[in-house]
Parts: C-alpha cells; sequence; structure tokens
C-alpha cells in the first residue's frame, strides 16, 4: 500500500465525513418564513403564547360553536401551519374550535434548531395550555402528522387530550433517519444512520432515545386513532403498525390504500375523522 494511496484514502474519508456532518446540519436548520394572514373563507385571529421550548409560538385560533369540542393540529417537519389549513377548515365548519400553530424553528415561530419532536413537544404542551384557556369548557382533541404526531407523544408529562388522531408517526428516529437514507441512496445507505443519529447530541443536546414515540404511546390513555398509507416509504406500514400494537386502549387504526407520506387528506379522511371525534369530543345536552 503506497503513501499516494493512503493520502488519497484519508483525504476520501475525511471528505465524507465532513459532508455527512453538513448534512446533518442542513436537516436541523430552521425552517422559517412568513406565513401571512388567515386566508379568506375561515374566520379567526391571529395567535401568540410562550411556550417552554424557548420560542413564541404563532397561530390562527378559530373559535367553534359551545359543545362542540377543540381541535389543536399540528403539523410535519419544515412544513407550518398552512400545511393543515384543509383540515382546520372542514373542522372549522363542523363546529370544532380549532388551534394551528407553526411549531418552534417553523413558520413564524422562531427557533435556533429543528429537533424532530424534542422541543416541538413543549410547543403542543403550551398549545394545549392555550386551548384550556380560550376554551376551557371544551373537550380537546389533537392531529399530529409526522413529526407533529411525534411532538404529542413526547410531551412530558402526557397531554391530557380526550382524543388523538396521529398520522404517519416514527417509531424511532433512527428508523426515520434509515428509512429516508434508503429512498435517496439505496438500502446500503441504513449503515449511515448512526453518523446522522450521533450528531443529536453535539448538535441539539439531546439523544436518539430521546426521540422514540413508540416508548411514550403506551402511556397515554387518549383514545387514539393511527392513520397511515399502505406506500409510505417514510415511516412504512410496518412501522405504523409497530406503533399501534404499542399503544394502550382505546385505539383504532385505518390504512390508506395507495397513499403515501402526508398525501391522506381527502373526503374519506373527513368521514373517518369525523365519526371519531363525534364519537369522544361532542358534549350530550347537559353535559359540561
Amino acid at each position: 500500500m503506497t503513501r499516494k494511496f493512503i493520502i488519497r484514502i484519508s483525504a476520501f474519508l475525511i471528505g465524507f465525513l465532513i459532508s455527512i456532518w453538513l448534512t446533518g446540519g442542513i436537516l436541523c436548520e430552521p425552517a422559517n418564513q412568513r406565513v401571512g394572514d388567515l386566508p379568506s373563507g375561515l374566520s379567526g385571529t391571529s395567535v401568540q403564547f410562550p411556550s417552554a421550548s424557548g420560542a413564541m409560538i404563532h397561530g390562527w385560533f378559530m373559535p367553534g360553536i359551545k359543545g362542540a369540542g377543540a381541535i389543536i393540529l399540528m403539523h410535519g417537519v419544515r412544513a407550518d401551519r398552512r400545511s393543515m389549513l384543509n383540515r382546520a377548515k372542514f373542522l372549522s365548519h363542523s363546529g370544532y374550535s380549532v388551534l394551528l400553530f407553526d411549531f418552534q424553528a417553523h413558520g413564524e415561530s422562531l427557533g435556533k434548531h429543528i429537533t424532530f419532536g424534542y422541543l416541538e413537544s413543549m410547543d403542543a404542551q403550551a398549545a394545549f395550555n392555550f386551548i384550556r384557556e380560550n376554551a376551557p369548557d371544551e373537550k380537546i382533541g389533537v392531529i399530529g402528522i409526522s413529526m407533529g404526531g411525534a411532538a404529542i407523544l413526547l410531551a412530558s408529562p402526557p397531554l391530557n387530550a380526550d382524543a388523538m388522531v396521529s398520522e404517519m408517526v416514527y417509531p424511532t428516529i433512527s428508523q426515520a433517519i434509515a428509512n429516508r437514507l434508503t429512498m435517496r441512496f439505496g438500502r446500503w445507505a441504513e449503515i449511515l444512520t448512526p453518523l446522522l443519529s450521533w450528531q443529536l447530541k453535539p448538535r441539539l443536546g439531546i439523544d436518539a432515545e430521546d426521540l422514540c414515540p413508540i416508548n411514550r404511546v403506551g402511556k397515554m390513555t387518549t383514545p387514539k386513532l393511527f392513520i397511515f398509507g399502505a406506500e409510505d416509504q417514510h415511516t412504512t406500514p410496518e412501522e405504523s403498525l409497530q406503533i399501534f400494537h404499542a399503544a394502550a386502549h382505546p385505539k383504532e387504526f385505518w390504512m390508506v390504500k395507495g397513499a403515501k407520506h402526508v398525501d391522506l387528506y381527502g373526503k374519506e379522511y373527513e368521514q373517518k375523522v369525523s365519526a371519531f371525534f363525534e364519537k369522544y369530543l361532542r358534549q350530550k345536552l347537559g353535559e359540561s
């Protein structure tokens, strides 16, 4: 083995490790952008509330019919509250009070890093507290997509919601990373997972074990509806079923045929989710 060959191999490895480090930095970068006003056709106000994550959370609150229930919508990674507008519209028109907001480091809520559910779980708790204060007599439902669902499950103590819809939530951050590497580079790329998950500690001050919703879902006694796409490769159906089987009762699941990641919304979605929330959130006459 020549000296020249050793130098080349060393240079390649150093360059490779630097690229992996830079990739980790890109994944954690904030996804802030101006969201603007609530679109026409929806009645509500812009709101702000503090979170233990250190962020001032920005959102929209739409009051509903008294006794109908209140629902909090939580978006996925690198998205913002606008990605939840279709859900907000149908729920608001059904009479529910609705809160949709930007997680820290997303949309108009500032933050230093995206933390894939860790700090975002504190935002979920802050949103829950906001609804408790502004709709004190309502039963509360939550809908979380991907990271939003992880934030709900990672909240400590568990959110005391009356009903939860969880869409495409990863069981562990390591599985989420491995799936995305496989999608982009092929099955061999799974071996790179530790090189990315290792960066959580020096970059964010958290361990991979802190981002394991599957370890928390059994502690949440809230009625749960798990929804996932049959063709999802970001969070595979097998992984979604792992979360479902680990969850405490009562629980339901719905696998959407032909659906991939974050494309579950439609008329059938409205019917399923409406029936679920009708069961657990609507208050009977005279009930408070």
